[in-house]
């Protein structure tokens, strides 16, 4: 019996994921922004509600392009994890369970996420 060597550790930069982990690895992370971003969200909504030296202040956090490049994250996060949650859903229910309509489910997932995120920005912009 031959026994195979296993690597002593995986680098993933190297490894090719398929789209089904990158859209999986995608909806945890966009997750995780959601739930660290909701504190400074609810002190910006809290303070711009308490005083009118309060919403001036949330006006000018709101005017630096950190905080807009923010919230374009904090967009694209909503949208993809809505998309991608449902795509799971659907998941739970065997709906697209075959390799095929998985990968076209991450792939729809991924760039519907970026091109809802990109429309809504040039709505509010506009």
């Amino acid at each position: 019996m031959k026994i195979r060597s296993r690597p002593k550790h995986l680098n993933l930069i190297k490894v090719r994921m398929p789209i089904t982990a990158i859209a999986s690895i995608l909806h945890r992370l966009s997750g995780v922004f959601l739930f660290l971003v909701t504190p400074f969200l609810l002190y910006i909504f809290v303070s711009s509600l308490k005083s009118n030296s309060g919403f001036v202040l949330a006006v000018e956090w709101l005017d630096c392009w950190l905080i807009k490049l923010v919230f374009l994250i904090l967009i694209w996060a909503v949208m993809h994890h809505l998309l991608a949650g449902i795509r799971y859903l659907l998941l739970d229910l065997d709906i697209g369970l075959n390799r095929s309509s998985a990968k076209f489910s991450a792939t729809l997932a991924i760039i519907m996420a970026l091109v809802l995120s990109l429309l809504i920005m040039l709505w509010v912009l506009l």
